[in-house]
């Protein structure tokens, strides 16, 4: 009976979802353009819209490492961005080399972003752009403009292709997953998903438990909750908790003024903005914030750094916050697939609402490199929230995570709900433990191959 109700779950989720898609004939392997790695590529024909199964399609272009002993099966992985080209960045390294050893790596260019991203899957012909984060509105007429200016960037793309823009969520990258899992053979997934890909990865748990064999997600943030301001607080103390640790290193230092002289500081550029001279830019409280979290997050290689600036900037110049590169301001780029996965707020009073306990939480790192301020420019966006967070459902099987500072906490909050599940933790910084970190790496192939995972919680 259990058993039967597992099968109708299933059944009724892949419904749902609209991914009733045909299974796909035997993939065409051929060696990737300008490959001197070794990799094969192939084309795989799924539908724009998922819910229109018979209509049109677009190509994803499918990448594979084979396997230099006997395969055992393939491990599909995604490396976030959104947008990282899976192809390009799996044949620029040799992380793999070890679990290519059992395993062919298989890895795909996701959809939508195409030659701007360096992808070779179909793309959306809209150019992304990066503009500053927008100030918090004062009023209803502030937030009403604020609303006309994000649909301004929203509508440039979405008219060069309305039904691609409003089908770019983690969710549909799932169900292009699921499409892949079928083209490979229809065994159970393996998937590992890095940064932003691990959003994919939640979202293809929600839509096939029962095709998971094994799921490795790596320094990626909670996207299964039905708690979500709680999920905004967790963003806000564990950047709170980064900016500790740096005080905490001052104040057994050299720098112990610093801590005293960071909040005098924010007040002040929130009333007046602090100029970096010579630069022709001036930054507000929360632009401080944002740079001041990144730095702390560096470790204390970056430190030094940070204390200077802060007492520069205290002094009335604020040039080393300047980025040594991109974009002067905290920024963003336009939030094809980011407006479509995470909730906006719906008017100024609930947003009020969101940034005053923020603050209070994190006094010091305030609503700085959170989604509060993330999306803002999802204000007034053309396409409604398609994929919003949702918890994991039942009968998954044990789930791996990992994560350096602040990653491997949220990772946590999303497997504790999968019974089983191991997390890796790194006390240091960093961002993606895989790539670096031979300790997880160790074993996040040993659960790959033979489903064996560490310790509950495991340091790394």
């Amino acid at each position: 009976m259990v058993g039967m109700l597992k099968h109708i779950a299933v059944v009724l989720a892949l419904l749902g979802s609209g991914a009733q898609a045909q299974q796909a004939g035997p993939l065409e392997w051929s060696p990737c353009p300008n490959d001197k790695a070794g990799m094969e590529c192939a084309d795989l024909k799924v539908p724009v819209d998922w819910q229109k199964t018979g209509g049109r399609e677009i190509t994803l272009k499918l990448g594979r490492l084979k396997a230099t002993g006997a395969s055992e099966g393939s491990v599909l992985v995604a490396y976030g961005g959104p947008g990282g080209p899976g192809i390009a960045i799996t044949r620029s390294g040799d992380w793999w080399d070890k679990l290519r050893r059992r395993m062919d790596i298989v890895t795909w260019d996701t959809r939508g972003y195409g030659e701007q991203f360096g992808g070779l899957s179909t793309g959306l012909p809209c150019t992304w752009t990066r503009i500053p984060l927008p100030d918090f509105p004062g009023d209803d007429a502030d937030f009403g403009r604020l609303s006309d200016t994000n649909r301004g960037y929203a509508e440039a793309c979405r008219n060069k292709d309305p039904e691609f823009f409003a089908n770019m969520s983690s969710a549909d990258n799932a169900k292009d997953m699921e499409a892949i899992r079928k083209a490979l053979g229809g065994a159970k997934l393996n998937f590992y998903g890095a940064s932003y890909a691990g959003f994919y990865g939640q979202a293809y748990a929600r839509l096939f438990p029962g095709q998971v064999r094994t799921m490795v997600l790596d320094g990626t943030w909670n996207h299964s909750t039905t708690g979500w301001t709680g999920e905004l607080e967790e963003m806000a103390k564990s950047n709170q908790q980064a900016l500790d640790r740096f005080f905490g290193w001052c104040a057994a230092g050299t720098c112990g003024e610093v801590p005293a002289k960071w909040r005098k500081l924010v007040a002040e550029a929130d009333r007046t903005p602090i100029p970096a001279k010579g630069a022709g830019v001036a930054y507000k409280g929360r632009d401080l914030q944002a740079f001041a979290i990144s730095s702390a997050r560096q470790g204390v290689t970056a430190w030094p750094g940070l204390a200077q600036d802060i007492s520069m900037a205290a002094e009335g110049d604020a040039s080393g916050f300047l980025p040594d590169r991109g974009a002067r301001y905290p920024d963003q780029s336009t939030g094809v697939t980011e407006c479509l996965d995470w909730p906006r707020p719906a008017g100024r009073a609930e947003l009020e609402t969101t940034i005053h306990r923020l603050r209070r939480l994190a006094p010091d790192a305030g609503t700085a490199n959170t989604l509060a301020t993330g999306t803002l420019g999802c204000v007034g966006w053309p396409v409604r929230v398609t994929n919003p967070p949702a918890p994991l459902p039942k009968g998954l099987p044990p789930m791996l995570g990992a994560g350096a500072w602040g990653e491997s906490d949220a990772v946590q909050r999303v497997l504790k709900q999968v019974p089983g599940s191991a997390t890796i933790r790194h006390d240091g910084p960093g961002h993606t433990l895989y790539g670096f970190n031979t300790c997880a790496r160790d074993h996040i192939d040993r659960y790959f191959t033979d489903r064996v995972l560490p310790a509950a919680v495991t340091s790394c």
